[in-house]
């Protein structure tokens, strides 16, 4: 055999070991337990949601998905992790809305959303619900009385959320800002006690997760007025949206998906989001997921990647418009 046809056999060899190599790899893969950092404490909807979705996924890849929580300055601090992390298909984030912005609220947050990390599926989306308290506001009954009853109270009205920075307190702020009326943000530390308060009658209305006022809603101690979705939500279908109500193409949902490390195997994400795709048709799983307030909503990596950029850019301008920051 001449020299060159060696050469020539050991050349294609080479470049074809890293596909060999990466094939390998995805067979093999999952050969040991799998990690979901969760970036909020026990119990929330977007812990709740890891776990529905993180025990069907170690049923269907047959090795356990271990829950850590990793709760600290919205999210960043697990995203900071997950970035550090070696991308071998082994650790997953559930990215939520507020992690998703956190770069825009800490200058030190270390990382940038739309560009740092492998989106691998959309899991679920929370819906937000303007609420009013009935006894304290008995006219504002739709958006635009709310909005009426704003303007002939200039510097008079307040509203509450579950903290500065949080979903619910950019919405509204983009919300007057294309309505051109005023209100005074009131912030809680969560969206308990802001629920609690409201309820109370010490703010008249709140901008909230659903999860937290639905039964609230459905008891009558608040009313629910608008719905921040691009489509109704089923669990109160008589509640427009912000969009039906004078504000074409307004869209405010904050919602929940897995993230990796950089450097993770495509034929990894692709194994990963094909299993969440089926888990989330699951009627069982989209059943536990309403009851935790939130709404199955599969979306493909590639989806998921443009309402990451989408998200990131159209937040992160309320927010420097605002002048909102955690520093």
């Amino acid at each position: 055999m001449k020299f060159s046809q060696v050469t020539r056999r050991t050349l294609l060899a080479l470049a074809a070991a890293p596909l060999l190599i990466g094939s390998a790899f995805a067979q093999a893969w999952p050969a040991k337990p799998l990690k979901l950092v969760v970036p909020f404490p026990p119990g929330g909807p977007t812990d709740t949601a890891s776990r529905i979705v993180g025990q069907k996924l170690a049923e269907r890849l047959k090795q356990p998905v271990v829950v850590e929580n990793k709760a600290g300055a919205s999210g960043s601090i697990a995203a900071q992790q997950l970035l550090k992390t070696p991308g071998d298909g082994y650790t997953l984030m559930m990215l939520a809305t507020p992690t998703l912005l956190a770069p825009h609220l800490y200058k030190k947050a270390g990382y940038d959303t739309s560009k740092d990390f492998v989106p691998v599926a959309t899991v679920y989306d929370l819906p937000i619900v303007v609420v009013v308290n009935p006894t304290l506001m008995p006219t504002v009954t739709d958006l635009q009385r709310l909005i009426t009853h704003a303007k002939a109270r200039p510097g008079q009205l307040n509203y509450t959320s579950s903290g500065v920075g949080s979903f619910g307190h950019l919405s509204m702020e983009l919300l007057k800002q294309l309505g051109k009326f005023e209100m005074e943000h009131v912030p809680y530390k969560g969206g308990v006690p802001a629920i609690t308060d409201t309820l109370g009658g010490q703010v008249p209305m709140m901008y909230a997760d659903l999860v937290a006022a639905l039964p609230h809603i459905q008891t009558g101690r608040l009313r629910a007025i608008a719905v921040g979705s691009p489509q109704r939500v089923g669990v109160i279908p008589n509640v427009p949206t912000i969009a039906e109500q004078g504000f074409k193409g307004f869209d405010a949902v904050s919602w929940g998906g897995l993230m990796a490390p950089p450097g993770t195997p495509k034929d990894v994400v692709q194994r990963i989001t094909t299993e969440v795709k089926a888990i989330l048709a699951e009627k069982e799983v989209q059943d536990k997921l309403l009851n935790a307030g939130a709404i199955a909503n599969y979306q493909a990596p590639d989806q998921m990647a443009k309402r990451v950029t989408g998200d990131y850019t159209k937040w992160g301008q309320v927010i420097r418009d605002k002048g909102i920051s955690f520093e």
